[in-house]
Parts: structure tokens; C-alpha cells; sequence
């Protein structure tokens, strides 16, 4: 398996009173390893660094990238440090028209893995609503990143 380690910084705002990240905050997190891993959704902001792995910003004009569904486990208290906090991230579960972005967050000084969380992603058309399957070609670039599922394999969609 192809996983893609990427350093996500945590932000003192990020923090709750216990001291350690927000759940809320959690996702956001994910949110910042899944574009550093995969890219800019094409269409949005701009490229800096290129991704480690991309193909999020490949996708044409009229597409989106849509999060279908977050599932997060919090495994240990992911507490607040000011340097960055180190995020494996990796696919699964690629299906016909979705697929997952898994996670595992580990503590950037004491390695321990705190969360394990996944997003179920998938591609839509903006000029006809709809949900856009997945080409052949697209789903041999997917799976060069792929790996076992964080919660199991889920239904095809």
C-alpha cells in the first residue's frame, strides 16, 4: 500500500479547554491532509507545492469534488502541540461513482496514533446534477494509492 505521509500545522485556535484539538477542528485537519496528499480541487484556490499524489486538481472543468460522509474514531487525545501534527493518508473502497480517503493522525513528538477517521468522496457534474462515475482511467490512478479501509468495505455506490 501507497500511503502518503503529509505534516498538517495545528493552530492554538484549533485547541479546545482540555487542551487538546477540537473534534470539529479534527475534520478540518483532514480536510488539509487529503489536498496536501491529492491537490487543490480543480476549479478552487490555486496551486502552491504540488501534491504528493496528485489528481484532485485534474479534475475538469464542470466537476466537483464532494464530501459524501466523514467517520471519525478518536483513538487518544490529540493534544495541541506547535508543530505539525503527522497524518498518513491513503485510498479504499473505490467504487463506481465514490471512494474513501483514510486518515490515521499520530502525535508529531510521541507517535501515537490518535485518530482514524475516513471521507467517502465523490465526483459531480454541475450542469446536469448528477454524480459522475468513476472512468477506468480514473480509477487506475486511484489505485495506485489504495489500501485496506479504515471501517470495512461499504456498499457500491
Amino acid at each position: 500500500m501507497n500511503r502518503i505521509i503529509v505534516d498538517v500545522p495545528m493552530r492554538w485556535g484549533d485547541m479546545d479547554a482540555y487542551g487538546h484539538i477540537n473534534n470539529v477542528n479534527s475534520v478540518r485537519l483532514m480536510e488539509e491532509a487529503r489536498v496536501h496528499a491529492f491537490g487543490v480541487p480543480g476549479g478552487t484556490g490555486r496551486d502552491g507545492v504540488p501534491a504528493q499524489a496528485s489528481f484532485l486538481n485534474d479534475v475538469p472543468a464542470g466537476t466537483q469534488v464532494l464530501v459524501v460522509d466523514h467517520r471519525v474514531k478518536y483513538l487518544a487525545p490529540l493534544e495541541y502541540r506547535n508543530v505539525p501534527v503527522r497524518v498518513e493518508v491513503w485510498l479504499a473502497n473505490i467504487k463506481g461513482a465514490s471512494f474513501d480517503v483514510c486518515y490515521e493522525f499520530f502525535d508529531p513528538v510521541e507517535n501515537t496514533l490518535c485518530i482514524k477517521a475516513n471521507s467517502t468522496l465523490a465526483f459531480f457534474a454541475t450542469d446536469t446534477q448528477r454524480l459522475l462515475r468513476i472512468t477506468p482511467d480514473e480509477k487506475r490512478r486511484l489505485e495506485r494509492f489504495s489500501g485496506p479501509p479504515i471501517f470495512g468495505e461499504r456498499k457500491s455506490s
